[in-house]
């Protein structure tokens, strides 16, 4: 139970994250509020067991790049979510690019503001 507070505060914070980024990003589209809602809980799941992976693998091309190739995979990710995820869709792979770099820094900037 002691950890469902901090899953369900951190839920919000990409809900919230993923909400402003559809109505700064023309690329990014939720039908509802349950495909975002859905969209933002198998994003935190991507991001906990898929991202990692999918860093171990591209170690080699993100050590070459100095790290960049992360950008790309962050928006590999989120890309995955929306096609998983009924409703929630990304025109490009540059929408995913851009929204996902923008979906981290703002999540980073309100957990500061909170915590």
């Amino acid at each position: 139970m002691g950890n469902l507070v901090p899953f369900l505060v951190q839920w919000g914070l990409t809900s919230l994250s993923l909400w402003v980024a559809s109505y700064l990003f023309s690329g990014l589209r939720f039908a509802d509020g349950g495909s975002l809602l859905i969209a933002a809980l198998l994003l935190g799941f991507a991001n906990a067991v898929v991202k990692p992976l999918l860093i171990l693998f591209t170690l080699p091309l993100t050590v070459l790049t100095m790290g960049l190739f992360l950008l790309v995979v962050n928006a590999l990710v989120l890309m995955m979510v929306s096609a998983l995820v009924s409703g929630f869709t990304i025109s490009s792979f540059w929408t995913a690019l851009f929204a996902s770099i923008f979906i981290s820094l703002f999540s980073l900037f309100i957990s500061g503001l909170l915590f």
